[in-house]
């Protein structure tokens, strides 16, 4: 078979798969899901994944906290085209209860684990989550237009930078995140639908107020103080203590359910994902040239 013939055959099994699967992904999408006040919310990891590479990694293949009884999700349509799926989380949220400071787990790091997150950092790799199959984001305000928010998918592993007075360039990880759901309001049904699913990582090197294993609190944070920017961030070495924490935080929104995929049109992202093609209910020579590898091309 030649290329010319190949690449027709393999433009015409893309387009057969993401016709049949993605559209089974959005009919399932459309269907709304209510959530009543104080209900169990169910935060999903997804593989992570740098638009340097294109190679996503397993969430679990770092030294991640992971929850008690692991499990995968049910989105078929990544995991059938690229690889992608969905496993459960240790994150607790409960729909309309804020949280503060919530102590995810403390973590140790071996050399190896502190090995992964690096070259993860340097690969430029970031965390993607889901709520209510809605991809996590991160906001950002344009400067030179007011008023207008463009959205990156997912936030990154962590960072590179220098202490003060040094050159030495050190690795930092986002061991705090800050997720804002927001959510629309049934009048009649007083059923809430979300409708987004934002987050501000931080870097901060939390310090416990007493030893671990007794009355959980740390110093840095608590239930009334919250992490800043101005924190002295987390340093990824072997046998560095690290200690993950997260805040919750609801907003009531205008935006109904049917059109809260609009926010995701405005993505910063260079790379086109499986979703905002599922979602969008097209095809494009775009997609397939993401799909197949460069030298068919």
């Amino acid at each position: 078979m030649g290329k010319a013939a190949l690449r027709q055959y393999l433009w015409i099994s893309v387009c057969v798969l993401l016709l049949v699967h993605a559209r089974s992904f959005h009919l399932s999408d459309v269907a709304p899901q209510d959530f009543q006040m104080g209900e169990a919310l169910t935060v999903k990891v997804n593989p992570l994944t740098s638009t340097k590479l294109q190679f996503p990694h397993a969430f679990y293949s770092l030294g991640y906290c992971r929850p008690l009884k692991m499990a995968d999700g049910a989105e078929k349509l990544g995991k059938f085209l690229r690889g992608d799926h969905s496993e459960n989380s240790p994150y607790e949220i409960r729909m309309g209860s804020d949280e503060r400071c919530k102590i995810l787990c403390r973590r140790i790091l071996n050399a190896k684990e502190a090995k992964d997150f690096k070259e993860n950092i340097d690969d430029e790799y970031r965390v993607n989550m889901i709520l209510d199959n809605l991809p996590l984001v991160v906001p950002l305000e344009r400067t030179e237009q007011k008023n207008f928010t463009v959205y990156q998918r997912g936030f990154p592993v962590g960072f590179k930078g220098q202490y003060a007075g040094t050159k030495e360039q050190k690795h930092f990880i986002y061991n705090h995140v800050s997720f804002t759901v927001k959510y629309h309001l049934d009048k009649e049904t007083k059923a809430a639908r979300i409708v987004g699913f934002e987050v501000k990582p931080f870097s901060v090197k939390h310090t416990l107020e007493h030893p671990w294993g007794q009355h959980l609190s740390l110093t840095t944070c608590d239930a009334k103080q919250e992490v800043t920017s101005s924190e002295t961030p987390q340093e990824v070495e072997d046998r560095e203590d690290v200690v993950f924490t997260y805040d919750v935080h609801f907003q009531a929104s205008d935006v109904k359910r049917a059109s809260r995929w609009e926010t995701y049109r405005s993505m910063a992202d260079d790379l086109i994902h499986w979703f905002s093609i599922a979602t969008s209910g097209g095809l494009s020579k775009l997609s397939y040239r993401r799909l197949l590898p460069a030298r068919l091309l």
